[in-house]
């Protein structure tokens, strides 16, 4: 496979692809851990993401290793992502989970009247 990609000079677009479907494949599941978990499920982000950036460190195919280095960081910035997540839903851009509803409460700030 790679000796095709080297010999048509496709690497470069592959690996291209590849990056938009990852990054095109985070947008969804941010929407819906979010949803389901809330921000707590920050940790399996982190895990998936030291995971992935190891597996890149040990591979010789470069291909391979580029899309676990794109994976990885992926991963790393979905965590962001989350917390942002969860203000868009308080902002009510996105539908809030009723069963957690607890946990969007904001607690009142003491202002001087």
């Amino acid at each position: 496979m790679m000796e095709w990609l080297l010999t048509y000079h496709v690497g470069g677009i592959v690996i291209g692809i590849c990056t938009f479907l990852i990054i095109g494949f985070f947008h969804p599941v941010v929407v819906k851990a979010e949803y389901y978990w809330g921000t707590r499920c920050w940790w399996i982000f982190l895990l998936l993401g030291i995971l992935a950036l190891a597996g890149s460190v040990l591979v010789d195919n470069l291909l391979i290793a580029s899309l676990l280095g794109v994976f990885s960081f992926s991963s790393f910035w979905t965590i962001k992502e989350l917390f942002e997540q969860r203000e868009r839903v308080l902002k009510g851009w996105f539908p809030m989970n009723p069963q957690r509803k607890h946990e969007y409460e904001v607690p009142p700030t003491d202002t001087p009247e």
